[in-house]
């Protein structure tokens, strides 16, 4: 008989938290869960765009914005409690989306280029699900199904020369998402890891200490839309790991079978 995490997730009235929506991945992932009848708590920085995004809805009505920094305490306070205000102290998903990048050699930069990529793409994700734990919980004790969602990358499973601060990150949240599955499971409440690989979207805008124009090497790219519809998918079957794009499989399956030749591969040769 399967757990209740096994079970197809419907977004039909559901409650969500979708964090970085403002732009990319976010933004689509949030039109699909409103136009599958979700309502969205989405969580940006820039009113204007979530304002954008609201209006790109099949029903505005649904969507429920937080203008904040993830990283802030009272942000996440704030979207917590238009949770609770939605559905008398449950939630049924969790999306941990939003993140930086930076690009260049560890040793041309400062300590706070590390340091700001790690409170935005692991420490953040880390807060939010240690607050929403206890609203998941909730939802799942009834017998329904509740998701934590972590939008990870493919550079959490191999890392990349000149992009130490951001794989660095993303390994950490691919590790603590596999411990966070399994202490979980008996709970009912379902992890999903999603891994794309570099993904059409104005990531690179707003890149940590990094000069302006850098552009991304990876293979294999893909449109937000696309990522989006491959991330509900996960959900919704309860998956519990996707590697998004034959780059990105490529890179991930090539490093598990022959660790020694992509270490070479990849090596940087001279400045």
């Amino acid at each position: 008989m399967p757990l209740p995490f096994q079970q197809i997730w419907n977004p039909e009235g559901a409650v969500t938290i979708v964090t970085g929506a403002s732009s990319g991945i976010g933004f689509e992932l949030t039109r699909l869960l409103v136009d599958a009848g979700a309502h969205v708590i989405a969580v940006a920085r820039r009113e204007e765009r979530l304002a954008e995004l609201a209006a790109a809805t099949s029903d505005p009505m649904r969507v429920h914005s937080i203008v904040g920094d993830v990283t802030d305490a009272s942000t996440r306070e704030k979207a917590m409690a238009a949770a609770d205000s939605l559905r008398d102290g449950g939630l049924d998903l969790l999306v941990n989306n939003a993140g930086v990048g930076a690009i260049g050699p560890f040793a041309d930069a400062s300590p706070d280029r590390m340091r700001r990529v790690m409170e935005v793409n692991f420490f953040a994700p880390v807060d939010w699900t240690r607050d929403a734990l206890p609203r998941l919980r909730q939802v799942a004790q009834s017998g329904e199904r509740s998701v934590i969602c972590n939008i990870g990358s493919v550079l959490g499973h191999r890392a990349v020369p000149d992009k130490s601060e951001y794989c660095a990150s993303k390994f950490a949240l691919h590790g603590w998402n596999d411990s966070l599955r399994a202490e979980l499971v008996s709970d009912g409440i379902g992890v999903t890891l999603v891994s794309p690989s570099t993904t059409r979207s104005e990531f690179f805008d707003s890149l940590v200490e990094t000069d302006p124009d850098q552009k991304s090497k990876s293979i294999g790219s893909w449109p937000p839309r696309r990522v989006a519809q491959a991330t509900l998918m996960a959900i919704k079957r309860g998956r519990s790991e996707v590697i998004l794009s034959l780059g990105g499989k490529a890179l991930v399956y090539a490093d598990r079978v022959a660790p020694p030749v992509m270490n070479g591969l990849l090596a940087k040769r001279g400045r």
